[in-house]
C-alpha cells in the first residue's frame, strides 16, 4: 500500500481558499483509506471560518474533529464528507461511508472513525449527517412533544431538519423567514411557513437558528408563557442584542443554548457520539430532504466560488461538492 498525493481545500485567509497538495501516506494498522466522493460545506460555520470570525476564546472548541491548522488561518475544515472506503478491511472494501472530514480528495482514518452508509441511504443525502446530527440534539434539549406548537425561527438547513424531526412527530410546525422563498421547502418538510410579522404566537417551543439579532428577537417575541426558545445560532465574534425588558420576564421564558459538541443530557448517561451519528444517518433515509440539497459543484472550483456560496445573501441550503 503506497503514499500518494491528495488534493484538499484550505481557508488561507479572509475571504480567501486554495487547494493544496497534501501527502497521504500508508493506511497504518486499524486505518481505512479512502477516496472522496461527495462532501458538503456547512453555510453557517463554514462562513464563519472562511470571513476568519472565529473568536479567539473557541478556537480550540470549535476545531472539527480532524481539521488541520489553527485558527484562524490557516485552516483545512469541514466535517460533512461521503467517501469510499478503497483499503482496509475485506468487509469495508468498497462501502460508502460518512466521516466527519474535511475537503479532501483522499485520506486515511481509524475504521472506528467512519460509519458505513446505511441501506436505503443515498449518498447524497448523507452529507447531510453532520446537520441531522445536530438537529437531533435540539431535540432532544427541546423536548416537543405531538401537538405542540412549535415555531423555528430560520430556514436554513438546521431548522429545516429540526422542523422535519417535530414534524414527523405530529408536532404544529411553522417555519418563521425573511426570505418567502422558503415556503415551499418548509410545505415539504411538513410545516407550515409564516414571515416574522404573521406568525403564529404562544408556541410551546420556539427554535432560533437564523443567527441574526433580529430573528432571536422574534423567537422571543413569539414563545408563550413558560416556554424555552432553544438558540441552535452561533455568532462567532458578534456581539448580539438580546431583548430581555420586553416579555422575556413576564412570560418567565427560558432561553436554552444547544450545540453538538455534547450529547444532550436527556440521553447522556446512555448515548454516545456514534450512537447518535448513526441515528441521524437512519433518520436521513427520508426522501423530502433531497429538497434541501443544491446541485453539486466541483470539488476543483471551490476556491473560485466560495464567496459567492458563502456570502449571508445567498440561497444556497446544503451545497454538495463533488469530487470527479
Amino acid at each position: 500500500m503506497a503514499g500518494l498525493q491528495a488534493q484538499a481545500l484550505w481557508y488561507v485567509g479572509v475571504g480567501k481558499a486554495e487547494i493544496r497538495a497534501e501527502p497521504v501516506a500508508p493506511p497504518k494498522p486499524g486505518e481505512v483509506r479512502l477516496g472522496a466522493r461527495l462532501s458538503a460545506l456547512s453555510r453557517g460555520t463554514e462562513r464563519l471560518v472562511f470571513a476568519g470570525r472565529v473568536p479567539e476564546s473557541e478556537y480550540e472548541r470549535m476545531r472539527a474533529p480532524f481539521m488541520s491548522g489553527t485558527f484562524p488561518f490557516p485552516v483545512k475544515y469541514g466535517y460533512a464528507m461521503v467517501a469510499k472506503v478503497e483499503e482496509g478491511p475485506a468487509d469495508l472494501i468498497g462501502r460508502l461511508c460518512f466521516a466527519l472530514y474535511p475537503h479532501q480528495t483522499v485520506f486515511n482514518l481509524p475504521a472506528e472513525n467512519i460509519l458505513a452508509l446505511p441501506e436505503g441511504l443515498a449518498a447524497e443525502r448523507a452529507v447531510l449527517g453532520a446537520n441531522m446530527e445536530t438537529a437531533l440534539n435540539a431535540v432532544w434539549d427541546g423536548a416537543p412533544g405531538p401537538g405542540d406548537r412549535i415555531a423555528v425561527v430560520g430556514a436554513g438547513v438546521l431548522g429545516l431538519l429540526v422542523a422535519r424531526l417535530c414534524a414527523t412527530m405530529r408536532a404544529e410546525v411553522t417555519v418563521v423567514d425573511i426570505d418567502a422563498g422558503r415556503a415551499a421547502i418548509a410545505k415539504t418538510m411538513g410545516a407550515a411557513f409564516a414571515s416574522p410579522a404573521t406568525a403564529p404566537d404562544n408556541c410551546d417551543l420556539v427554535v432560533h437558528t437564523s443567527a441574526s439579532a433580529a430573528g432571536l428577537a422574534t423567537a422571543l417575541r413569539l414563545a408563550g408563557d413558560e416556554a424555552a426558545v432553544l438558540e441552535l445560532s452561533w455568532y462567532g465574534s458578534d456581539e448580539v442584542k438580546v431583548p430581555l425588558g420586553d416579555v422575556f420576564h413576564s412570560r418567565r421564558l427560558r432561553l436554552i443554548s444547544s450545540q453538538v459538541g455534547k450529547v444532550a443530557p436527556s440521553r447522556r448517561p446512555r448515548w454516545d457520539y456514534r450512537r447518535r451519528l448513526t441515528a441521524a444517518l437512519d433518520l436521513l433515509k427520508d426522501p423530502a430532504l433531497d429538497a434541501l440539497i443544491a446541485p453539486a459543484i466541483s470539488f476543483k472550483d471551490l476556491p473560485a466560488k466560495l464567496p459567492d456560496i458563502l456570502t449571508p445573501a445567498s440561497g444556497a441550503l446544503c451545497q454538495l461538492i463533488r469530487y470527479d
